[in-house]
């Protein structure tokens, strides 16, 4: 008996476009590109380069992609429907859409009534005018047109024959796709179930009322939906439910307002969950990856907590939620974190057990009798430390260390000395032209070495001296940089003499990891933190020596 094949859904990403809308996020030409190749590898079919002749990042954008296209990725040119009064082939908008040259391009126009008479001040007659001579226009240049109906949703609710005249009208264009959009964000899954089923059933009746005989497929329908009530994935699924054919959204849910659908929740919810076909099952194991790495380019710390991509989403902290783990992986976790490329992980804090600490072991290569009575000592020793202010559930690495040096496995690339922070500045003057200055004395087998750097502070100071002295011997330090720095300050009470807790994240470009320090002296905190750092990313170049070694 064989299977049958998973129904299709075609992925539409609109973060090069929408998603770009966010507060906060800027993307270069280079951005643009480099996320781009990336969605490409993933296997997205359908990637929204911008709008050409909007800005002349995204003119260049159509440019390079055409100098370099893509492997197997549709790039989509986006545009709205031409303006009133004029024609489309006059209207000097929809030209550099025409020169980015893409086979496929989105055309917006407008649904809702109140939007055309408001918005667009202009007669619902000439708004279905628009969305004609638009389509009409493109289909004669030989584009391929994905029609996006804005607030489809919000615009049916209040005059739905009108809104149901735009998507017949954008039919006999020529227009291939038919995508409902919750602009707003406002519309519930009940409702998006309801309206999209409706539509299917009415577009279909008043054709068989306009010309019985005529029996030509209706175009397949998308879903656009933001996240303005948190529902935009919910929504994308409900639709999907009542037969939508097409999902658009971008990645990490990034977007105007409060973000878009996000894919990388909508796409493992879709195929692993309901069983639609949105990319090669190989590729979706590179999909926490993709999301970090988006995030990277845009510059925006990843969202820790994220479903299925998050560095928490597959994290157990309590002990007998270890335990079962440990046992029956599906007791705590809803998928296998491997199918999203994601991994598990065993978080270390004052509420451990000693399955928290035999589980770490085993994550980090390390299996040892149950019995032994290290663990407990281990155990023993964060639970001292954590009560002095130490936090090793954020800081993995610090902690990894720890259990190293327990174990007699702690290899210290480097003894350091003594260390030295200068501040100067003089009253009254601009902060900026201060001076920080540190020197360092380490040994790096048995040799002594001494180094000085200036900083914009005392800690810029510290860790680029440590830098300095360093590099000569390892050389792949240059690499290493300073991702977050985070300061608490424990007992408020005690003023200038509180104790400090400092967080320091680290990068090597394609992994993270973050030390901690705890002291009085915020200076001597960040001293510990930066040490760590540098010491922990030395460990992750040997493993990877060593594991290159051992492959070949």
């Amino acid at each position: 008996m064989t299977s049958q094949p998973s129904p299709q859904l075609w992925i539409y990403d609109t973060t090069l476009r929408d998603g770009a809308q966010r507060e906060g996020l800027s993307l270069s030409l280079e951005d643009k590109l480099r996320i781009a190749r990336q969605l490409d590898q993933l296997g997205v079919p359908f990637i929204e380069g911008g709008w050409p002749g909007a800005n002349p990042k995204d003119v260049q954008f159509f440019w390079q992609i055409k100098e370099a296209p893509l492997a197997q990725a549709a790039v989509v040119a986006f545009c709205f429907t031409r303006r009133p009064g004029r024609t489309a082939a006059t209207d000097p908008m929809l030209q550099p859409l025409l020169a980015a040259g893409t086979h496929w391009v989105t055309i917006v126009g407008k649904s809702w009534d109140l939007h055309v008479t408001e918005g667009l001040k202009t007669t619902l007659a000439e708004n279905l005018a628009m969305i004609q001579d638009t389509i009409a226009y493109l289909r004669s240049q030989e584009r391929r047109v994905i029609y996006d109906a804005e607030h489809w949703f919000d615009g049916y609710k209040h005059n739905p024959d009108y809104a149901l005249e735009t998507l017949e009208t954008a039919i006999a264009a020529g227009a291939e796709w038919l995508v409902l959009c919750d602009t707003n964000g406002g519309t519930l899954p009940h409702e998006v179930s309801q309206i999209v089923r409706e539509v299917k059933q009415r577009l279909r009746e008043r054709r068989a009322a306009q010309n019985a005989d005529f029996h030509a497929p209706l175009p397949p329908l998308g879903i656009h939906t933001h996240n303005d009530t948190e529902m935009a994935v919910a929504n994308a699924i409900a639709a999907v439910m009542e037969g939508t054919q097409m999902v658009q959204g971008t990645i990490n849910g990034y977007g105007e307002r409060c973000g878009n659908a996000n894919l990388c929740s909508l796409i493992p919810n879709l195929q692993l969950k309901l069983g639609y076909a949105c990319l090669p099952p190989e590729k979706l194991t590179t999909l926490t990856q993709l999301s970090r790495y988006v995030s990277e380019v845009v510059n925006l710390a990843p969202d820790d907590h994220a479903p299925y991509v998050g560095l928490s989403a597959f994290a157990h902290k309590g002990g007998l939620h270890v335990s079962a783990v440990e046992r029956n992986p599906i007791t705590y976790e809803h998928i296998q974190p491997e199918l999203v490329g994601n991994n598990r992980r065993i978080v270390i804090s004052d509420q451990a057990g000693l399955s928290n600490i035999l589980a770490k072991a085993r994550s980090l290569g390390i299996e040892l009798d149950p019995q032994d009575p290290t663990y407990r000592q281990i155990l023993q020793h964060l639970k001292n430390l954590e009560h002095e202010g130490y936090q090793f559930e954020a800081a993995e690495a610090s902690f990894e260390l720890l259990m190293r040096e327990a174990l007699g496995q702690r290899q210290q690339p480097f003894e350091l000395k003594s260390w030295q922070v200068h501040y100067h500045m003089m009253p009254d003057t601009d902060p900026s032209q201060s001076l920080s200055l540190a020197t360092v004395k380490l040994a790096v087998d048995g040799q002594d070495i001494l180094e000085a750097a200036e900083g914009n502070g005392p800690v810029s100071a510290l860790d680029t001296a440590l830098r300095k002295a360093l590099v000569s011997c390892y050389p792949e330090i240059e690499s290493f940089y300073l991702t977050d720095y985070k300061v608490r300050i424990l007992d408020g009470g005690s003023g200038t003499s509180a104790k400090t807790r400092v967080l320091i994240e680290s990068s090597n470009g394609y992994q993270r990891w973050t030390t901690v320090g705890v002291s009085t002296n915020i200076l001597q905190a960040s001293y510990q933190a930066v040490v760590e750092g540098l010491e922990y990313g030395l460990l992750l170049q040997r493993q990877a020596k060593l594991a290159l070694t051992t492959s070949t």
